[in-house]
């Protein structure tokens, strides 16, 4: 039920992120024209407000979704119980009741910055805050559905040191490189209302000089998603580790192809939103990696001896 639940938070996170990328690249950012009601004075979208005040209000609405996946999660961390050691019925997880909570204060303060950045009149800079507080969901999210399938005792490296730092160092360049991308995105050529508005205010940086910093941290991505696939082999490290390791590896790829053709065809907008997915699926694949480089058995558990090529070093 926990993992379940975890997950369906999870892929709401997900969802969360394209429909958002829906409302800019309909045009559709200032479909409400305030916040926290869709107009002065009606709480819903009126008939003239059109077919951008039903994209705008049903975003807002699906946020009500999530926060139903996220109540969800939170409830079954916290009514599941097992037996302690001592033999009493405990929490199973307080651990993944806190990181359900965290989401929780996630979405309510995401629906803020995106009220704000209504406000604000579609702001560039409000808009990428309110996508990396999106992808900071998607990251707690993911933590919370990998915890709900392991133990609770303490983490232990299952590869050296050096190597976990290795997946630190990939998560950092690719959480650049989707920042990198929100820049791109305020400079570009969907500010999120129709294109004949020229007061919404944009990146003053040149877009093609943001698209190729973007481009070179794709490059650097690639190259570091090789060099670790590659180490993780070499190390024999666990079959989940490399997996995922490769399956970060093609997404990069995916996700290349898209960011070129889109590029080159004037990014038309069902590519960029391709392309926002690969984007939140890249992020996931990343976390993933660390993640799978550590054991955690149960609390009561024996511990078991890892293989002869993990040290036992402090814990990750």
């Amino acid at each position: 039920m926990v993992r379940r639940a975890a997950f369906a938070a999870l892929v709401m996170s997900v969802v969360i992120v394209v429909t958002g990328g829906a409302v800019r690249l309909t045009a559709s950012g200032l479909g409400c024209t305030t916040w926290p009601r869709c107009t002065g004075e009606s709480i819903t979208p009126t008939p003239e407000m059109g077919l951008h005040g039903v994209i705008e209000f049903t975003n807002r609405m699906l946020t009500y979704v999530l926060s139903a996946a996220v109540g969800w999660a939170i409830l079954a961390a916290r009514c599941h119980r097992r037996p302690s050691a001592e033999g009493a019925a405990k929490p199973w997880r307080r651990s993944l009741t806190t990181l359900g909570w965290a989401q929780f204060w996630l979405v309510m303060s995401n629906a803020v910055i995106g009220g704000i950045t209504v406000l604000t009149g579609l702001n560039p800079y409000t808009v990428a805050v309110h996508l990396i507080s999106a992808m900071a969901l998607v990251w707690v999210a993911l933590l919370m559905w990998e915890r709900s399938r392991e133990g609770d005792g303490p983490p232990r490296p299952a590869v050296a040191r050096p190597i976990v730092r290795l997946s630190y160092v990939l998560v950092t360049v690719i959480g650049l490189l989707v920042a990198a991308g929100t820049l791109v995105t305020g400079a570009g050529h969907h500010p999120g209302t129709p294109k004949d508005n020229k007061l919404v205010p944009r990146i003053p940086i040149d877009y093609d000089r943001l698209a190729q910093v973007h481009a070179d941290l794709a490059f650097v991505s690639v190259g570091l998603a090789i060099a670790v696939v590659f180490v993780l082999a070499a190390v024999k490290a666990p079959p989940a580790a490399r997996a995922r390791a490769r399956e970060l590896l093609v997404v990069l790829l995916v996700q290349g192809v898209l960011g070129f053709v889109q590029y080159f065809t004037d990014v038309p907008e069902l590519l960029v939103g391709v392309h926002m997915l690969g984007a939140t699926l890249t992020w996931i694949a990343v976390l993933r990696i660390p993640l799978a480089l550590r054991v955690r058995a149960d609390e009561d558990a024996p511990v078991a001896p890892l293989p002869a090529q993990a040290p036992q070093t402090a814990a990750v």
